[in-house]
């Protein structure tokens, strides 16, 4: 029987399981508070540059094959896609590091750096490759609602090797002891939510995604596989409600009947939360219908925020990479001024993405599209005082990096931080990443994505499971729409 299923929220996890609920033949529309689809993921257009406002990172192609797959697709029906070579670039207190494609070629850069580096890092990657193919074909896919769902035979066989126990600052320090190989190793861990002490060493299953798979680009940006989602929803008879927020819902019994938006009423079987989650249960939802207390979600452990930089140049930059990290400051104070001791940082780590670099259609011909990111604490004072000081900062930074000046070239420059977070996504703490990927916040411990009260209340998204990242948003959309397919035969 077709069921009439409101979606509230249009990044990657409210696109994907509004596309697998319609394709399981129901009547699917989806509610964005915003003008434009994406949620994080949308797109910045000013004085002839386009930027990728949130994720820059295509990693683990696997998963969006497996996403269009499900609807007899593939991404290249949509979108180009070209594996970036360097996969990035990263710069040190003394030098540069580029991080090459070829798998023999990034074994000789380790063994420069360190002798038997190249073996180790064989190992290393040979334990990273079982935990990327359990941990997301066997973890990852999971709901998550009971615990009878993990007795199973590999799972339980596996728990040893994938390292749930350890730490990933432990774990790397096995393998390797030149502190640059570690810190190459440990930068996809600053963006879980912890430091690589707390974090476990099964998120070495990242190190597989970026060495092994590879980091690709879509022509166009990031916001070209939104574009593509949307399409593919529209192909499957799903409707897309933009600059329509969701403000209340009408109950009837232990069931939401109606949701009420800021232009109009729609009846409902289903509603799916892919909006922040905090927020759907602080704002819409009544106190007697909520999962959990204020109380529970200030004592969770959030991923970062990020201070972020939109910058058109009218100049082509030297030394410059389609992605740049800058480990030129000490990693470990940064980590611990993120986690441990909340504040503004010091001496920040930088990101910088200019997809110019491999894109003539981002920016004006003999121009550059600068995204520099900083990821800070959430819950922080943001000021236009305190961004102004950062962009100074990133200014000394960015001239000495590339070797020219910059500020006198800038045509155009956009912020966004935490402000704009709470205002834009309604997120949680300003947070930009959702939940820390913490032992104590995986899996059945995350925010569960079924509501105890209201028999047809799901979640999606970032703050359940499986967790933050452009990938597990794809495939929460998808376990969502499987649960839904199972309550409501």
């Amino acid at each position: 029987m077709t069921k009439r299923i409101a979606v509230i929220g249009s990044g990657f996890a409210g696109l994907s399981a509004a596309c697998h609920l319609a394709k399981a033949g129901n009547k699917v529309n989806v509610f964005e508070k915003n003008e434009r689809p994406g949620g994080r993921a949308r797109q910045l257009q000013m004085s002839g540059f386009t930027f990728d406002m949130g994720p820059s990172w295509y990693w683990m192609p696997d998963v969006f094959e497996q996403f269009f797959a499900r609807f007899g697709k593939k991404p290249s029906d949509y979108y180009s896609l070209t594996r970036l070579d360097p996969s990035y670039r990263v710069r040190f207190k003394d030098e540069h590091i580029d991080l090459p494609a070829s798998m023999s070629e990034m074994e000789a850069l380790f063994e420069s750096i360190e002798p038997g580096a190249a073996q180790g890092l064989r190992k290393f990657l040979k334990q990273a490759e079982y935990k990327y193919e359990v941990g997301i074909n066997d973890l990852v896919y999971k709901p998550s609602r009971s615990l009878t769902e993990f007795i199973d035979p590999r799972l339980l066989n596996g728990l040893l090797k994938m390292d749930v126990f350890t730490s990933m600052s432990k774990h790397i320090r096995k393998f390797f002891k030149n502190e640059k190989l570690i810190q190459l190793l440990e930068f996809p861990v600053l963006f879980l939510g912890s430091t690589p002490e707390n974090t476990p060493a099964l998120y070495s299953l990242m190190n597989y995604a970026d060495i092994s798979l590879g980091t690709w680009y879509p022509q166009g940006g990031m916001h070209k596989v939104v574009e593509a989602m949307t399409k593919l929803a529209g192909e499957l008879g799903v409707e897309i409600h933009l600059d329509e927020a969701v403000t209340s819902f009408s109950y009837q019994g232990k069931s939401i009947s109606k949701l009420i938006t800021s232009k109009s009423e729609y009846d409902v079987d289903i509603v799916v939360g892919g909006a922040d989650y905090h927020h759907i249960e602080s704002q819409i939802l009544p106190k007697e219908y909520r999962n959990y207390t204020e109380q529970y979600w200030d004592s969770r452990v959030m991923a970062p925020s990020s201070l972020l930089f939109y910058i058109g140049v009218d100049k082509e930059l030297p030394n410059m990479l389609h992605h740049v990290l800058f480990f030129d400051e000490d990693f470990k104070r940064h980590a611990h001024e993120i986690y441990n001791d909340p504040k503004w940082p010091t001496k920040p780590l930088l990101y910088t993405s200019a997809t110019s670099k491999t894109d003539p259609t981002v920016a004006p011909a003999g121009c550059e599209n600068l995204v520099v990111l900083i990821p800070v604490a959430p819950n922080l004072e943001d000021t236009e005082e305190t961004r102004a000081y950062y962009y100074g900062l990133v200014m000394d930074r960015l001239e000495d990096f590339t070797g020219t000046s910059i500020r006198d070239h800038v045509i155009c420059k956009e912020s966004f931080a935490h402000k704009d977070f709470i205002s834009d996504y309604h997120s949680f703490k300003g947070n930009a990443y959702g939940l820390a990927n913490t032992l104590m916040q995986t899996a059945i411990l995350k925010p569960s994505l079924k509501n105890k009260h209201l028999k047809n209340l799901y979640f999606t998204g970032q703050l359940t499971v499986p967790g933050p990242g452009v990938p597990p948003s794809i495939i929460s959309g998808e376990v969502v729409a499987k649960e839904i397919k199972k309550d409501f035969k």
